[in-house]
């Protein structure tokens, strides 16, 4: 696997947070199609930027983890921007790791040769339809996003759906009714984390509060509408720093 061609712009060698109840590493995957407004890692979108850790040195690392770790989740930017990502899915999971992915669902039909090597999957349904692409920069966002819903769910594997919300691009009520969108797709894990204001384009953004008023409407309106849910206060972004492996 030293051939492999996977960019990676960053690694967090231990989290807790990226893949349920795992300690894992994380990979940030180079190149995204996506713009959107409250990114936190917008050094990753480019896609014709080289990796700043190559593989062969990920493949080192990982060798060093086994029996440490649990899991490698692949995040970005977008995982599946990478044709790549396939074969380095394949190989940590021919390791003996658990493997996660972070998507955004920007790329259905590779997610779908992606699921067969993975164990977890968090999905992120960023906003309404009609919202999708001012949020992203591409009118083919919202259409993407749930051809891949569609292709994890018949998959049948553990996954993860969530939505990001910054207050001045998402209502309370438009968050209901993509909720309600979701449990009617059958979705039965959704978190809701609010968006941070620290990093990448979200800088631009005002300051982000969960008040009494919008907790009180998630936990009444939207959290009862699935099996599994998560309201998380800080969110869960990781900043795709290199770190030494």
């Amino acid at each position: 696997m030293r051939g492999c061609a996977l960019r990676v712009g960053g690694i967090t060698p231990l989290s807790t947070v990226d893949y349920p109840g795992q300690l894992a590493c994380v990979l940030f995957c180079q190149g995204c199609p996506w713009q959107c407004t409250y990114c936190h890692n917008t050094h990753l979108i480019p896609a014709n930027v080289p990796g700043t850790i190559d593989w062969p040195s990920v493949e080192d690392f990982l060798q060093t983890r086994i029996g440490l770790l649990d899991a490698v989740v692949f995040s970005g930017g977008e995982p599946t921007a990478q044709p790549a990502i396939v074969a380095a899915a394949a190989f940590a999971h021919g390791m003996g790791f658990k493997v996660g992915v972070h998507s955004s669902g920007a790329y259905p039909e590779r997610l779908s040769l992606l699921l067969p090597y993975c164990d977890w999957v968090g999905l992120d349904i960023k906003t309404s339809d009609d919202l999708y692409a001012q949020l992203t920069g591409s009118p083919l966002a919202a259409s993407q996003v749930w051809q891949s819903l569609d292709r994890i769910l018949r998959r049948g594997l553990p996954y993860e759906v969530r939505t990001t919300v910054h207050w001045d691009l998402l209502t309370p009520s438009r968050l209901l009714q993509l909720a309600q969108r979701l449990h009617e797709r059958g979705v039965q894990h959704y978190a809701v984390q609010l968006c941070q204001t620290r990093h990448g384009a979200a800088k631009a953004l005002s300051p982000n509060k969960l008040d009494h008023e919008n907790e009180q409407f998630i936990r009444q309106h939207i959290a009862p509408l699935f099996k599994t849910f998560e309201l998380r206060h800080h969110g869960t972004e990781q900043n795709a720093d290199v770190q030494p492996v």
